[in-house]
């Protein structure tokens, strides 16, 4: 369960924290809990370590691009 956590930063600080969280496409609530977390020693999976290992290949041996972007990202 999530709760408002109430926190006072220099004035400087905030229009570059905002850009910084903007420009990674996640809120500045979920940049700071994501520090808050690290700080704390708990890891957070990133995408593509939660996902790592669920697709398998598709049987596709007539695609050649298929084949290299198989070869790429699947092995």
């Amino acid at each position: 369960m999530k709760q408002k956590l109430t926190i006072t930063v220099d004035a400087d600080l905030l229009p570059a924290a905002k850009r910084y969280a903007r420009s990674r496409g996640v809120s500045l609530s979920s940049l700071v809990e994501q520090s808050l977390r690290e700080m704390a020693g708990e890891h957070v999976a990133s995408f593509s370590e939660r996902w790592r290992g669920k697709f398998q290949a598709a049987e596709r041996d007539d695609d050649a691009r298929y084949a290299a972007l198989a070869k790429k990202y699947l092995q």
